[in-house]
This record gives structure tokens, sequence and C-alpha cells, in this order.
């Protein structure tokens, strides 16, 4: 009798609630308890998981984002810009403009330098197919005759000034200044000297003989447009460059991948057309020997300029690459920032655009936040490592397709963002999962100890009367309605849901919450009611609740709200879970679920049982009464925690206190009837129900195996090989042969999931 009162006492505590209640253990969405309650845990709740994914990512973001100001990505950036452009398919040559360069064999037919006269007979030539705009730009410091007795007001002669030991290289002398320009460009010094900038316009150099403040580009694009009555206006309000209606916007310290850069003048990014072949291009000798067809040149924009190495080493670009350095003729970029104006124009193509500071903060964090949910979700690291690669692939993936149409937005910052907060969020998971292990495992050691307390009192005969056990009560009418008699001073107790001899489980509204939100409220009566046994209970009973507490973060557990004592009996409030119990689901006999319906309760099932499991945790009571489908977003919600047995680290295994058998007959292994659960215990009651909702049988229904008591179901079910032997290896006899961890099991139904 003593044994058998101990046993019952050890189940309420342990199961939060009798036995022999009611296996509908109905459960709402989430009410955090006032603040002011007493009893509330709200107090002692652990970040939510939302709050650590946002303040983990906020705190990413800004050391990426410092880390970015200071300039320490900036190359890596740039590196990712050029990649990305460089697979972008080539467009099609500009067809409004044509390229004369002077090529290695033109200076062997025409001696280095070139002559004035041998220039002229070109720039003859060319005037005589009545081109649109001439560009002169060939690099020769002595130009005294240049473009001498030649209509001159189509043609643009080009200086270069004076910067990092090139020498100044003046206008030729017989030139308008309307007609001259600068040819400088501006390649990324500090970086890798590639030229991603185009200049439009620069103050003027004082005692500089190439005195002119707009660049070669610029005024031939000009001159071009003019012709088609399209003027440029520079609009002082906004200090914006536009071409009659088409804006220009100046290139910002920050724009793009750049950082702090020196954005002096006028610069906007380069949209280049392709690689090389950014115009039909001739060679000087092939226009002198009429070998061009004069089509190509008239209504044109003609650019004269050298193309042999010795002339002109040329520029790095974005299409550049490491095997192949691949420079490109001055005048080739020229023609490309020529072309890339007029088409904007013309041809509404776009500019390269970014996004303003403020949004590149925000695109960055977007990222570091989707790296935090993925680690939450995923918590493994060899999976998170490659869910965070494919993020990573993906985010690479937009961003390319974000420069397929003209956009630089930042991809290096935002995928370090994304991984480091990855590895943030799964570490900060990990620590608090061990902490929350350590403090189930301290709560084990007291309720070990309460037990044993327990276990002497029960059995002590002397000096000790036992209070008579109240029963419950039998109806919600026992409880008043008045503010006095309200549980708590709080919750008010509208129906029984069940009742046993030991305790008893309400629907009850929380009053001081907005609306009245429904919960439930478990009664725990202790056996006896004297001093010290009221005592031990008390600690076993906070010990269980602290555990309950941990658990109830999950979003597939019921949350614990609050826990009190009053008049010597125990409660606890708990989320109420609107929904029916997977048991309306698996009538017997009636209905059978398909093999990817089971699946997909397995998968469900799984994740929160490795949760639990994670924090050493075992259920004892996994049944289809004790799993909710709830009602709001119908997942499975697995209640009746009150059944958990609390494990030691396996070397402690061998000292573990041996528990009274709580189960259900078909659900539960022959190890945890012996009072020795495991962690595959959890399994099996699984794979139990899975065998259940395939044959429509229930588990105490089938015969095991005689032979090595395995059960007996594959005839009664259509089901693939794969995913029977999964279930086989799930139910095993002897839990050794079993899967050792729900996790272990997730993987393999996720592989056959994945097959089908």
């Amino acid at each position: 009798m003593i044994r058998r009162l101990l046993d019952n006492f050890r189940v309420v505590f342990l199961r939060n609630q009798p036995s022999n209640l009611s296996e509908r253990d109905d459960t709402l969405a989430p009410q955090t308890p006032d603040s002011n309650q007493n009893n509330s845990i709200q107090d002692s709740t652990p970040i939510s998981w939302w709050r650590t994914i946002i303040v983990t990512s906020l705190g990413v973001t800004v050391l990426v984002l410092g880390a970015r100001q200071l300039g320490w990505l900036q190359r890596w950036e740039l590196r990712a810009y050029d990649q990305m452009m460089l697979m972008r398919p080539p467009e099609a040559a500009d067809d409004r403009i044509l390229l004369v360069t002077v090529t290695e064999d033109d200076l062997q037919k025409y001696n280095n330098p070139l002559s004035d006269e041998t220039i002229n007979q070109l720039l003859k030539k060319i005037q005589s197919y009545q081109p649109r705009v001439v560009g002169l730009n060939i690099k020769r410091p002595q130009q005294n005759n240049l473009a001498e007795g030649i209509r001159k007001d189509n043609i643009v002669a080009a200086c270069v000034f004076e910067s990092m030991g090139q020498p100044e290289i003046p206008p030729p002398l017989n030139f308008a200044q309307e007609n001259i320009a600068f040819n400088d460009l501006v390649p990324d010094n500090t970086f890798d000297q590639v030229v991603r900038r185009g200049l439009l316009f620069q103050g003027t150099i004082p005692n500089s003989k190439c005195n002119t403040p707009v660049s070669f580009s610029s005024i031939l694009a000009t001159k071009y447009l003019a012709k088609l009555d399209i003027t440029a206006i520079h609009k002082l309000k906004n200090k914006t460059f536009y071409f009659g209606k088409i804006p220009f916007p100046p290139l910002q310290p920050n724009s793009g991948g750049y950082i702090n850069i020196d954005n002096g003048g006028y610069q906007i990014l380069i949209n280049y057309r392709n690689h090389r072949n950014v115009a039909k291009s001739v060679s000087f000798t092939d226009v002198l020997t009429d070998k061009v067809n004069p089509n190509l040149i008239k209504d044109r924009l003609v650019i004269i300029g050298n193309g042999a190495r010795r002339l002109d080493a040329g520029k790095l670009t974005p299409y550049s690459t490491f095997k192949e350095p691949g420079t490109v003729p001055s005048v080739i970029i020229h023609a490309q920032i020529t072309s890339q104006l007029i088409s904007a124009v013309l041809n509404n193509r776009p500019l390269i655009w970014y996004f303003s500071e403020w949004l590149e903060a925000a695109w960055v964090l977007s990222w570091s936040l989707i790296g935090g949910v993925l680690a939450w979700k995923v918590r493994r690291p060899v999976f998170l490592l490659i869910v965070s690669g494919v993020a990573v692939f993906g985010l690479i993936v937009i961003c390319y397709g974000l420069i397929l149409q003209a956009g630089w937005v930042p991809v290096v910052p935002s995928g370090l963002a994304l991984v480091f907060t990855a590895i943030g969020v799964l570490g900060y998971t990990s620590y608090q999962t061990q902490l929350q292990t350590q403090v189930i495992l301290v709560q084990v050691e007291k309720q070990k100890e309460a037990i044993e307390q327990l276990n002497t009192l029960l059995n002590e005969t002397t000096g000790i009367q036992d209070t008579p056990r109240i029963q419950p009560v039998a109806a919600v009418a026992t409880f008043s309605t008045s503010s006095s008699n309200l549980l708590s001073n709080r919750y008010q107790v509208t129906r029984v849901l069940a009742q046993g001899g030991f305790g008893c489980t309400y629907l009850a509204k929380d009053t001081q919450r907005p609306g009245s939100p429904t919960c439930v409220v478990k009664q725990l009566m202790p056996a006896r009611r004297d001093t010290r046994f009221l005592q031990v209970a008390r600690r076993l009973f906070d010990s269980e609740a602290e555990i309950l507490e941990l658990l109830g973060q999950h979003n597939q557990i019921p949350e614990l709200y609050a826990f009190f004592e009053q008049e010597k009996e125990f409660y606890l409030v708990q989320q109420f879970i609107p929904g029916h119990p997977l048991t309306d689901e698996l009538p017997p006999h009636k209905e059978i679920k398909s093999e990817s319906e089971v699946i997909n309760i397995l998968k469900e099932l799984l994740e929160v049982l490795a949760f639990i499991h994670q924090r050493q945790v075992i259920h004892r009571d996994i049944k289809p009464a004790n799993i909710i489908r709830c009602n709001q977003d119908n997942r499975l919600v697995l209640i009746d925690f009150g059944a958990v047995k609390l494990m030691q680290p396996q070397s402690k295994e061998q000292t573990e206190l041996a528990t009274v058998a709580i189960g259900t007959r078909g659900y539960t292994p022959p190890e945890q009837f012996a009072g020795h659960p495991r962690l595959s215990s959890d399994i099996y009651a699984l794979g139990a129900i899975a065998i259940q909702a395939l044959t429509g049988l229930l588990p105490h229904e089938l015969q095991p195996n005689p032979d090595n008591g395995n059960l007996e179901w594959r005839e009664w079910a259509r089901v693939s090989d794969n995913f029977a032997a999964v279930l086989d290896k799930m139910v095993r006899y002897h839990a050794s042969e079993r899967y050792k961890s729900a996790i272990e099991t997730l993987e393999d139904i996720k592989s056959i999931s994945s097959e089908l």
C-alpha cells in the first residue's frame, strides 16, 4: 500500500496530471501571464527566438557595415562586381559609332608618330563621307597644323592633363575651345587600376594648356545629341547633369561597393556594353585606301584613336582577368562611355544604379536575418553549412540578376552577414541548450532527492497521521464566479476537462488579460497534508515546473504560463491549443493514411522530439491522444509532458533511479515498462503511431515475432521497402537496435521523403 501511494504520488508530480485523467489534454495561442502576477514565470522566461535572431542580426550587421566603412571589404566587393559584369551576356555593338584605330601595321606604313599631314588626309577622307561628329583621340605632343584647311566645327580634339608623372599633352593650336576635351580616365588607383568610373566634367586646372572642363566622351555625346535637338543641361538645384529629360546622377563617395572614394569632378559608373566590341572598328589604313564603305561613316559618330600597344598600353576594365590581363585601349573605353550616354537618351538603356546607404544597410540586415532564421530552424552545423551555402548562392544569383538590370547591390557584406549571423545564432542556441540541459540535470537531482524523501515519509508509520485525501471538484459549478474565489485571484474556471483521484484539469479564463483568454489549469493534490510531506512535495512540484517552462519554448509544446500553490494544492497554468487529438484522424479499423501523409506526420513530430531529447528529456507517453492537431495552423502539438523522465549523462546511467512505469499499452516499449526508459523509447512510440496510421490496427493488436519480439505489420500495409525498413528500426524490441536519436531518425525520413 505504501509503495502504491508513492507510485501514485510520483505519477502526479512527474506528469503534472494523474495517469487516469482524460487522455484529451486540450491546450490556445500563446498568452504570456501578467507581469504583476506573483506566481507568473514570465520573468524567468528566456529570450524568445525572434528576439535572439533580431539582436544577433543587428549586432552582426553593425560589425559588417563597420568593417565595410573602414574599407576592409571594398576590394572583395569590387572583385565580385567585376566577376558579375564579366558574366553578363554581351550586348550588340552600337551601330551609331565607328571606331578608326591606329594599328601596328599602320605605324609601320606611316611611321611613328603620325604626322599632321597623314592625319589630315584621314580627316579629309572621313569628312567627305559626311559624319555627324568626329572625335580625334591620338595623343601627340606636337600638333601644329592639325586639321588645317578642314572643316572643324564637328571635330573634337583631345588633350591630356599632367598627372602621376605623365606629361601634359596640349590641345591642337588651331582648334576652338568648345571643340577641345580632356581624355583622362579614372582608374581605381587605390585598389587595382581598373576603370569602373567615367569622368564627364572636371574643374579647370590653373596654368594648364589643357584648360577644358569637358571630357572627350561627354563632348562627343553632347555634339551628337545636339544634332537631334537634345541639349545638355546642368541643373544647379539638384547638382545633376541632364541630356534632355534623362538625368545622369553623379557618383557619391559611398555609391555601390565604393567607400569614401575621391569623387572629384562629375563621375558616373560605366555600364560597359561588352568586352571589346563596343562598335564596329576599321583601321587607319582601311579608310585611307578606300576599303571602308562610306555608309559606315555617313551620319555616324567616328572616333579615331590609338589601338597599337606601343602607343597606348591600355587600361584594365571589369572584363580583365588574372589569366588574361586584357588591357583595353583608352579609345575603346571612351567609346563605351559615349555609347552609354547616347544609348541612355535614345534607347532608355539603364545606367548603373545602386541603393542609398540606408537601403544598403537594410539589404545587409535582411540577409543577416535570413541567416539567423536558417540557423534557428536547422540548428545542426553540417546541415546549416549546406543550407547557408545554398542561401549565399541564392544571394549571388539575385545580385547577378540585378546586375543584368544594371543594379549594383552589396553581395560580399550581405553574404558575410548571413554566414556570421547563422554562426552566432547557432552558437547562442547551442549555449542556451547546454544551459537548459544543466538546469534540467539539476532538477533531476532535486527530484530524485525529493522522491527519496517522499519514500521515507510514506514508509514512516509512527507519529504521522495521514490527512484524508480531498477529492477534486466534480463539476465547474463548485467554483464561484466571484473574484474572491478565483484561483490565484486571477483564473476563473469555466469547465472541467478531466478529473481523477489525485487531481483535475480545467478550462479557465485569465481575468487579468484583455479579452480574458482561455488557458488550461491543472490541479495537483498531494496524497497527504502534513507539513513535512508538503515541503518535499513543493520542491518536487517546483522542479517539474522549471522543466516544463524550458520545454514550452518550442511552438509544438504547450507553454507554461504560471504555477502556484493555493490551500495546500498545486496548480499549473498552461497554453490552450484548440484542436482535436490525433486519435480522431486514426480511428481503428476504418481509415488508412498514405505513406506520404505518415511521413509528414513523422517529420513534424520528430522535430519536436529532437528538441526535447537534446535537453535529455523523455516524454514517456507518446500516443495519438497526446498529439493535438491545432485548428489555427494545422500544426501537431505534443502534450501531456507530465510523464517526462529526465536522464543523467551516459556515464551516470547505471546509477539512475529506477522509475515508475508510465505509458500506454502498444506504444510503450518493454524497457520502459521495466522502469528504465531511454530516448529510443519515445522513438518506439512514434513508430507505433506510424504503423497504426498505415495499417488501421492498434499497436497492441499486432503480433510480435516469436523469435525476436519485433512487431509483424508489413502484410497489412502498402508501403515502400525503404520506409518500412525505417519503421522496423524505430520499433525494434531491443532498444539497442533502434535509432539512438530523433535527429538520426529524421535524417532517414527526410531522405525517403526526397525520393517520393
